[in-house]
């Protein structure tokens, strides 16, 4: 019963927080510019057929009528059309949830790679201080903290197409042609059956994986140790050893639990910027997510799909946050009783 206490007093801190956050996102994106600012470009166009589009989008209106008018379509499922040229008046819902779906594909699994790799490295880093481990951890991370993922990508993409090549010289590319480390996205790739079409979308994600992972598996691993060095100097944790238990159970019956706390609070920050953030990684190689939206919208000052894209990535970052507050409860019981 308390467990649900707390989930329901989190949510029902988590929705005024996203309401604050969407209404300031649409006082931002209002103040871009004008969004029929190419439509009004168009001689084409009549004045009585931008009056009508400006009435139709509710452009007619203040900034706050506008914005309860959208946010009740909003939560009705109507989530805009698209001004854009080119975009024939699309809605918005499904371009936005589209691109999300490829962007959340990418981040979730490089996440919890990084996540379960850091883990491991970070507790091994701590338990074995200043040993060769260690030393060789935080060299790996500050070496990837020290670089930017467009390098890592590029760095990534590059070795890959060289490769590649390497392997198409010998012969050994599969009978469709493609290359063994794919430097696309998977909509891209020629595939023939069910084993190819795996190993083609593997091969489509491991680069982009391997970039946003990097960075993320070096703050982890950094945050996981220096929290294990934390809990295993408290004082809880030197009774345990002066009871005589064993190492292994005073590592991971009582410091492992207490110390990923910490790290469960970076991952739900993390979260949400690498998934706001991987336009980086998307535009090298290729993938048609959140990030060529993002960049696609701006350019065009197309003010439903940024709201759209707000809203989602906002959405995101609450969820992700509600999850870390969760974890907390399940970690820490006191919390939740708190």
């Amino acid at each position: 019963m308390n467990l649900v206490i707390y989930i329901l007093r989190r949510l029902a801190i988590s929705i005024p927080v996203l309401l604050v956050g969407t209404f300031l996102c649409f006082v931002m994106v209002a103040g871009t510019g004008d969004p029929l600012g190419e439509l009004r470009q168009n001689p084409t166009i009549s004045k009585e057929a931008l009056a009508a589009t400006a009435a139709k989008l509710g452009l007619d209106q203040g900034i706050v009528p506008r914005y309860f008018t959208w946010l009740g379509d909003f939560l009705s499922g109507n989530w805009g059309i698209s001004i854009a040229q080119g975009n024939a008046l699309a809605p918005v819902a499904p371009k936005v949830m589209a691109a999300f779906g490829v962007t959340l594909k990418l981040v979730v699994g490089a996440e919890i790679l990084a996540l379960i790799i850091g883990i491991i490295v970070g507790v091994l880093a701590a338990v074995k201080q200043y040993s060769i481990i260690d030393y060789l951890a935080t060299t790996l991370a500050f070496l990837l903290f020290s670089m930017p993922i467009f390098c890592v990508a590029i760095v990534l993409k590059r070795y890959a197409i060289e490769i590649n090549g390497w392997v198409r010289d010998l012969g050994l590319s599969d009978v469709l042609g493609n290359p063994w480390l794919r430097t696309t996205s998977p909509e891209q790739l020629k595939t023939d059956g069910v084993g190819d079409f795996i190993t083609s979308t593997i091969g489509a994600y491991l680069l982009p994986t391997l970039s946003i992972m990097a960075i993320s598996f070096a703050a982890y691993s950094r945050f996981q140790r220096a929290s294990m060095l934390e809990v295993m100097g408290s004082d809880y944790v030197r009774t345990a050893r002066a009871k005589g238990l064993a190492n292994g159970r005073v590592i991971f019956r009582h410091a492992f639990r207490n110390a990923l706390i910490p790290v469960s609070t970076l991952f739900s920050v993390n979260f949400g910027s690498v998934l706001a953030g991987a336009i980086i990684t998307e535009t090298v190689f290729n993938w048609h997510g959140m990030g060529t939206l993002l960049v696609e919208a701006v350019t065009k000052n197309d003010t439903q799909v940024m709201m759209g894209w707000l809203v989602v990535i906002a959405s995101s970052v609450i969820v992700a946050n509600l999850i870390a507050d969760l974890m907390y409860g399940i970690l820490d019981p006191r919390i939740r009783v708190g």
